[in-house]
């Protein structure tokens, strides 16, 4: 069948889709309570939309469009106490952060969906460890070519996101030694990575996804789990790569980082992208899951390696006259207390130096959710 014709969006607007954990506050490990939590929910209209996700012990929570910082917060604001307010009358806690310290996939229920049915029959085990958490940030594109546009020249930039919200140091008990575990879940699945080198939305359409298509393999955009790829529903591209942030204040800075990013990339100077810029893609984006702020960058261009730290450094001062035109400069600020204080796999880090236990890394993880200092 055909995509969905590209729609219009206005060009730098923004969204937010948060995927949010579910944790019982006796036990600390993640409770099957989706269906309650959203049945209370229903009762009076919530700030955005809320819906179940792969297991029955997660929630995603999006936001409204949006083209400033403020605006965006705000929201997130109020549907996180909306949501903190709704567990506390079930006896549920709500966190961010891209895993679970110790949950164990195999006591996950799938969601009784179909889509999330027929995943779970095709991809086996890897559905319940698919029990992750995510950041989704959709930017508004005048055009279906500009969004491929943006897509393939974000990819120099994909290792900032990952390593500025990497929240995912514990998995099953144990410290991965990863910054952001998380996205080795992501990359199990055949259909994630990155996208196909295509600038032109028509070669795109008729092209490769049409050969896709043909091979039985996919049937729409929902089935690659590409690091961003285009919504052509929504007139956006997708950024996919960021765990979930602790905070919902992260999350809103995390978003306007990529949004004033864009705008500077729609208008400055520098060579279009090309296939080659894909040469050190994978090699970037482990740096930033393995090491986080510390991890190496690789430019594909000159070949010039530096830590990831120092190279967002670099970039906010190339953005910075495009978040004060686009009202996110206190986004930026929140981006430059990151890279002097660390992310928030740091800060769990730190928390479980000083409890020596997984279960409190998962409080600090609640708390942190709730907006306690």
């Amino acid at each position: 069948m055909p995509l969905q014709p590209f729609s219009k969006s206005s060009p730098l607007s923004m969204g937010v889709e948060l995927e949010l954990q579910l944790i019982d506050p006796h036990s600390l490990d993640l409770t099957g309570a989706a269906d309650d939590l959203l049945h209370l929910l229903e009762r009076k209209p919530f700030p955005g939309d809320v819906k179940p996700e792969m297991t029955q012990s997660m929630i995603e929570i999006s936001t409204d469009v949006h083209n400033d910082y403020d605006s965006l917060l705000a929201q997130l604001r109020e549907s996180r106490d909306t949501l903190v307010a709704a567990g506390d009358k079930l006896n549920v806690r709500l966190a961010g952060g891209g895993t679970h310290a110790f949950q164990h996939w195999s006591e996950q229920a799938i969601v009784d969906k179909p889509r999330y049915q027929q995943l779970s029959e095709l991809y086996g085990y890897l559905a319940k460890q698919f029990t992750v958490f995510g950041q989704h940030v959709h930017i508004g594109c005048e055009s279906a070519n500009s969004a491929l546009f943006l897509l393939h020249s974000l990819n120099r930039y994909l290792p900032h996101f990952i390593a500025l919200s990497a929240s995912s140091p514990y998995s099953q008990g144990e410290d991965t030694l990863f910054d952001s575990s998380r996205l080795n879940s992501v990359f199990a699945f055949p259909l994630s990575g990155r996208a196909p080198f295509v600038l032109d939305w028509g070669s795109f359409e008729d092209g490769y996804f049409r050969k896709m298509e043909a091979t039985g393999v996919v049937s729409s955009m929902k089935d690659f789990y590409w690091d961003i790829r285009p919504k052509p529903e929504f007139g956006t591209i997708e950024l996919r790569v960021c765990d979930t942030p602790l905070t919902v204040e992260r999350a809103a800075a995390l978003a306007c980082y990529l949004q004033a990013l864009c705008s500077y990339l729609l208008t400055c100077s520098d060579p279009a992208p090309s296939e080659d810029d894909y040469l050190v893609y994978n090699f970037n984006r482990f740096q930033a899951c393995r090491f986080g702020l510390d991890g190496l960058i690789v430019d594909p261009r000159s070949n010039r390696s530096q830590p990831i730290r120092e190279d967002i450094l670099q970039t906010l001062d190339k953005v910075q006259i495009h978040a004060g035109r686009l009202g996110c400069r206190p986004a930026l600020d929140e981006i430059r207390r990151i890279l002097a204080e660390g992310n928030h796999a740091s800060d769990l880090r730190r928390q479980y130096a000083k409890c020596r236990n997984v279960k409190g890394v998962v409080d600090a993880a609640i708390d942190a959710f709730r907006g306690k200092d």
